[in-house]
């Protein structure tokens, strides 16, 4: 199971708001041609445009997560690719293992985790409220499916 979040902006759309915010600055801009005030305008107009491209280029870069468990008869294992090169790891048990949904008290609501191998840790927080149960149930059924199968 891969994860991921959801980007309502791709980006060919992220060019687009900052060639459509750069035409909407053009028009006042356009009354100042040929003075001097032009540039103190411009020069603002400029910064605001970079700050525009600065956050949502951040954005995109801190949105770079993926998730991926992956389940097996003996063992699950829960691999985060997160923003900056981060990189996490969990393995455990699927038999002990055992997931959780945190209606409310989480850091989110309806926060999903997985307990085992003594420790406990979050899945699909990205994911919008909405998202997070049906996610629960499909992990609730794959941790089923493996605990049948190491037991048969």
């Amino acid at each position: 199971m891969h994860l991921w979040p959801y980007r309502s902006l791709p980006r060919r759309g992220f060019a687009a708001v900052i060639g459509v915010a750069f035409l909407a600055f053009l028009v006042p801009l356009s009354a100042f041609l040929g003075t001097a005030s032009l540039w103190w305008i411009l020069l603002p107009v400029m910064g605001v445009l970079w700050l525009l491209w600065f956050f949502i280029d951040k954005s995109y870069r801190d949105g770079e997560i993926l998730e991926e468990l992956r389940v097996w008869p003996d063992r699950i294992t829960l691999t985060r690719h997160g923003p900056h090169g981060q990189h996490h790891e969990w393995e455990a048990n699927p038999y002990w293992v055992s997931v959780h949904l945190h209606e409310r008290g989480g850091p989110v609501e309806n926060y999903v985790t997985l307990k085992g191998n003594s420790r406990e840790v979050e899945l699909g927080a990205f994911l919008s409220e909405e998202e997070r149960p049906g996610l629960y149930r499909e992990v609730a059924a794959l941790l089923r499916q493996a605990k049948a199968a190491q037991a048969g």
